[in-house]
């Protein structure tokens, strides 16, 4: 879809949103569907924590990853419309968020990074592929020891479904990311390559679970 401005005016293409958080999603997952996941341990303490959240929340992952994202802005109907969830600790006691809400459409870190919220829409380019690749975020988690999102496909890309990004403080605490999707060719064109989807799927979960280790830098420079 060239026309970014039309992708507020269309759904994702596919029926089963949110399914990456089901429980038993590489057992039974949405019919026609390959389901996939990948827990990776990127580090211990608090330190790699945080970076490490802050990171999955403002698309660090994927730039890391290899991607170009352009963050497409949202319309104020769409930042009205959209429900965040409140979060609970273990007991069931809703907790304050680590992120706090400016104005009406974005959210801040403490850093003062912008986050990730439902609704969200960014464009997304690899260096060896002619199109962008649309997506929209269905959900985001912000729990005091779980943090991510997932997004959905948008028309334009190359393959339908959904994938989740979650980073885990154990306690341990040592921290894993966590990689979880449902995916298969958009149309018969990508059917037809779909050993090379497959290939590319694998090299950049591997490339995702890699971008969060190494040295720490510092958050506040």
């Amino acid at each position: 879809m060239d026309n970014t401005a039309e992708l507020w005016s269309v759904p994702v293409t596919y029926a089963a949103i949110g399914a990456t958080q089901a429980d038993d999603l590489l057992r039974y997952p949405p019919k026609g569907f390959r389901p996939i996941e990948r827990r990776v341990r990127i580090g211990h303490g608090p330190e790699r924590w945080e970076y490490a959240w802050l990171q999955t929340l403002s698309w660090g992952i994927q730039r890391k990853a290899g991607f170009h994202v352009v963050e497409l802005e949202r319309p104020v109907e769409v930042a009205e419309g959209t429900y965040v969830p409140v979060a609970f600790d273990k007991d069931g006691v809703p907790v304050r968020s680590a992120a706090s809400s400016v104005g009406d459409e974005v959210t801040y870190a403490p850093s003062g990074v912008s986050l990730i919220q439902p609704g969200d829409t960014a464009l997304m380019k690899w260096l060896f592929w002619p199109a962008t690749i649309p997506t929209r975020v269905v959900y985001v988690i912000d729990e005091p020891d779980r943090k991510g999102f997932a997004y959905g496909t948008l028309p334009g890309h190359p393959e339908r479904g959904e994938e989740a990004f979650v980073v885990e403080r154990r306690a341990d605490d040592s921290v894993w990311l966590v990689i979880r999707a449902f995916s298969r060719p958009a149309n018969a064109f990508f059917w037809a390559a779909y050993p090379a989807l497959r290939m590319m799927q694998a090299i950049f979960t591997a490339r995702y679970g890699r971008a969060l280790t190494g040295s720490i830098p510092d958050l506040r420079a």
